[in-house]
């Protein structure tokens, strides 16, 4: 298990058992001739948590590589594109339970699953494993900030923030 101690102010693990799409914050694990994928800890610290998800295609669906198949309400507003060609089917029980997510990410709280059209250990090959992963947080804001500090570390942030603060409302 590759731990991260501080990252945005929480510790955050990373299974080694498990397959990456660093690009969109994903683990996936081979799962029969399926490819389950949820959310890293690391994207749910980085996104301020999970509050609710919505699919964007039907169940049983062939979807293309690329095509956003879920919406997701964290802090922010994600979508997220299928990693592959294939056949998606979705996690019911985060919908009736969404803290699964935060409580659980790495099992009960998968968000969809994917039949690839291809060969399943082909594509997830193309997914980074634990360290490579690690390695792409390098550069976020989990990394740069791993006290959690209000505002960020960015010089825009602050200067936002230090104005906000320094406002007075009447």
């Amino acid at each position: 298990m590759a731990v991260i101690e501080k990252f945005l102010g929480q510790k955050v693990k990373i299974p080694e058992n498990l397959r990456y799409d660093a690009k969109r914050g994903l683990w996936a694990q081979s799962e029969d001739q399926d490819i389950v994928f949820g959310l890293t800890e690391p994207v749910l610290v980085l996104y301020g948590g999970f509050n609710d998800v919505d699919w964007l295609v039907p169940e049983g669906q062939a979807v293309q590589e690329s095509e956003a198949i879920v919406f997701v309400i964290t802090a922010k507003i994600l979508y997220i594109d299928a990693p592959f060609k294939g056949t998606v089917y979705f996690n019911h029980e985060i919908k009736k339970q969404p803290s699964l997510v935060q409580k659980d990410p790495y099992d009960k709280g998968w968000l969809f699953r994917t039949k690839p059209d291809s060969k399943t250990q082909r594509a997830l090959n193309q997914l980074v494993d634990a360290q490579e992963y690690v390695k792409s947080l390098k550069g976020s804001e989990g990394y740069k900030n791993p006290e959690g500090l209000k505002g960020g570390v960015s010089g825009i942030c602050k200067a936002v923030y230090s104005g906000i603060r320094d406002q007075e409302i009447s």
